[in-house]
């Protein structure tokens, strides 16, 4: 029993630090890391809390083991709880029988050494995306890929051997596009506007920023800045816009919400699931970092994520109908003139500036 006793003791110091520990704002990859697993650390305090309260530990040891395990519950939650059927859904659903115009788009990480090219192709097969972007492919997965150019003729390829690259293959035409390295020489993006019809023009920015981690990066900064770059280029944009890729951050960090809250763009998965991208081959490690984010011209057909093709990550999918007349309905999260401040003062530490992020056309 002291063991069991010692080891809830061990327990809640652990979630008590990893819970204040992303509250220092420190870029650092070991407090940054913290960001993401907000969901098994709230399923630790409650297997914290359900051990306290049926082992036959009493008095002021047990009382303060379940406040910690509650507060630490309370707070993780706060960040995961949007993410969930609970919320109320920032992207409304679109209805059906209408005859707005609608994108699909899917987002795929093959993962470089993975083979499974076959799997990717017959997922493009069955969902029929009008845009598909893929990460972490090369010219090995370029070339494999060969069998999808007949039914998307309008393509951008950025094959990589360093785990950065990016292709986009289109049913629909492009234009406006672009490759860019924002921050890091090795770590491209593109912007394309891809023209639905001849009134709606969308404007596309497919992401891949280098993840803070012991390997990569060992601060977040680089990640952050491109994300907030292209958040502050879209402050001016009046058109349709979608933003994708793997963003090497969750749904619910601080840097993925200051993106948000910039780019007043909205996220479809808040209200209705986390849709958990990331690790497809661990059940008990798995968030989302694989992202779609969209302007208030779109409702929501469908969000899903797809069967596995022996990536680390599993693909996504997003349709949206096109419908204009959104605005006061749907809400996303609300700026501050400090939020554009800190932004301003983050950028301008590291000589970032949003001129640099291309502006594709927009229109609709």
């Amino acid at each position: 029993m002291i063991v069991l006793h010692w080891g809830l003791c061990v327990l809640a110091v652990f979630l008590l630090v990893v819970t204040i520990l992303p509250w220092f704002r420190n870029p650092a990859w070991w407090v940054r890391i913290w960001d993401f697993p907000r969901l098994q650390l709230a399923l630790l305090s409650v297997l914290g809390s359900a051990i306290t309260a049926g082992s036959a530990l009493t008095g002021h040891w047990a009382w303060w083991l379940q406040l910690v395990f509650l507060l630490t519950l309370v707070y993780q939650a706060w960040w995961i709880l949007p993410y969930t059927p609970l919320h109320r859904r920032e992207v409304m659903t679109a209805s059906a029988g209408t005859s707005d115009p609608r994108l699909r788009v899917m987002a795929c990480n093959v993962l470089t050494p993975n083979r499974n090219a076959q799997g990717l192709i017959d997922l493009v097969r069955q969902h029929r995306p009008d845009v598909l972007v893929t990460l972490e492919t090369d010219a090995w997965w370029q070339q494999q890929l060969q069998p999808l150019e007949q039914a998307y003729p309008y393509r951008i390829a950025c094959p990589l051997d360093n785990l950065y690259g990016m292709h986009v293959y289109s049913r629909l035409p492009l234009s406006d596009t672009a490759i860019s390295y924002l921050v890091e020489p090795d770590v491209p993006s593109i912007h394309a506007s891809v023209h639905v019809n001849a009134s709606l023009v969308v404007r596309m920015h497919f992401l891949h920023p280098a993840p803070p981690s012991p390997t990569e990066n060992e601060a977040s900064t680089e990640r952050d800045v491109e994300l907030l770059l292209v958040a502050q280029s879209l402050q001016a944009e009046k058109g349709p816009v979608i933003v994708t890729g793997d963003l090497n951050d969750v749904a619910w960090s601080p840097t993925t919400r200051m993106f948000r809250k910039i780019s007043r763009l909205l996220d479809p998965r808040v209200g209705r699931g986390m849709f958990n991208s990331f690790h497809a081959h661990y059940f008990f490690a798995r968030w989302p970092l694989d992202h779609f984010f969209h302007s208030d011209h779109f409702q929501v057909v469908t969000v899903a994520r797809l069967p596995s093709i022996g990536s680390d990550h599993f693909p996504v999918l997003l349709e949206l109908q096109y419908h204009p007349a959104n605005a006061d309905l749907q809400e996303g999260l609300e700026v501050h003139a400090d939020d554009h401040a800190e932004v301003q003062q983050k950028l301008a530490e590291e000589g970032a500036h949003a001129q640099d992020v291309p502006r594709p056309e927009s229109k609709g």
